[in-house]
């Protein structure tokens, strides 16, 4: 991991763009966070979400992707570490930063027994912006079933009401953590235009964790990548996007190539596939070699399940 960790750092400074680059301006702030569980550490990493933009955040299972979410919230202490909210600590002004907030998580929040009429009343105590009009709007608009309880919601339709509720209050910024879980492809692609509306006002935010990463290609603006706790790579997408790609090669070629221009390689009976930095740089060192575009999900799996050189 730590030699991971290594290369991506050299591919930044070949992009032009390193992790500080999306940190100076953070409207939430993590440094130093560490996270101490009996078989699992989150960190330590430094982590911060700019003003105006929407952090796509992957991992696999276990990764640390809502522990490191529960800790931005202040859900949990941290061990070590801060978390600020636009420059003041989260846990001195918690009540008033949370009413800031719109918050998804993928299992459902809401006490079974209540029906979305008394789960609207709840929520005009909780929040001091809570906008009725604009909750009625997205019952309406996602089909929320206003007789039924919340133990009757399929898990998609609990979803939809802890959207519902997130963007109901005039949130400055959202938190989700698997908000398309669950939703069916119309229903995600919708969810998507939701968010990208509110991204039309650049002074909000968004951090989303979803294992759904095409979903993510379409809407963030910058990948971050956790494994094991450990903060990979935190990448400008398009960036990330473009200094990669994937090469095709038999085993036999395979040795002619500098083994720091590859990040990772995954074979099969036939052949090769590599992860390649910095596409520009390896086309000219090897002219004759074709290497094919790489989506955000191909440098995840091959992060995860490739062999790093």
């Amino acid at each position: 991991m730590r030699q991971e960790q290594g290369m991506i750092n050299d591919q930044k400074e070949m992009a032009g763009m390193g992790i500080g680059d999306t940190q100076r301006s953070g409207i939430l702030e993590m440094r130093g966070i560490v996270k101490r569980y009996h078989r699992f550490t989150l960190g330590p990493l430094d982590f911060a979400v700019p003003k105006g933009a929407v952090v796509g955040l992957v991992g696999e299972n276990g990764a640390g992707k809502t522990t490191l979410i529960k800790a931005a919230l202040g859900l949990i202490r941290v061990d070590e570490g801060t978390v600020s909210f636009e420059g003041e600590r989260v846990l001195d002004r918690e009540v008033a930063v949370k009413e800031r907030l719109g918050v998804v998580f993928e299992g459902s929040t809401f006490p079974e027994e209540l029906k979305v009429p008394e789960i609207e009343k709840l929520m005009k105590q909780a929040y001091r912006n809570w906008d009725r009009e604009q909750f009625d709007h997205y019952v309406g608009q996602f089909g929320l079933p206003e007789d039924k309880r919340v133990k009757e919601f399929s898990k998609g339709m609990r979803m939809k009401l802890s959207i519902a509720v997130a963007l109901s209050h005039h949130a400055e910024f959202l938190m989700l953590d698997e908000a398309t879980s669950g939703l069916d492809p119309v229903m995600r692609d919708e969810l998507l235009d939701i968010l990208l509306e509110f991204m039309q006002d650049e002074n909000h935010s968004i951090l989303i964790s979803s294992h759904i990463t095409g979903d993510l290609e379409k809407i963030a603006d910058y990948i971050a990548f956790l494994r094991q706790g450990e903060l990979v790579f935190y990448e400008n997408k398009d960036e990330l996007i473009y200094h990669h790609g994937i090469l095709k090669i038999s085993k036999k070629d395979l040795g002619q190539i500098d083994k720091a221009d590859i990040v990772s390689v995954r074979e099969n009976a036939y052949e090769c596939e590599c992860l390649i930095r910095n596409v520009g740089q390896f086309s000219r060192k090897y002219p004759q070699m074709t290497v094919d575009r790489a989506s955000v999900e191909d440098i995840v799996l091959f992060y995860v399940r490739g062999e790093h050189r």
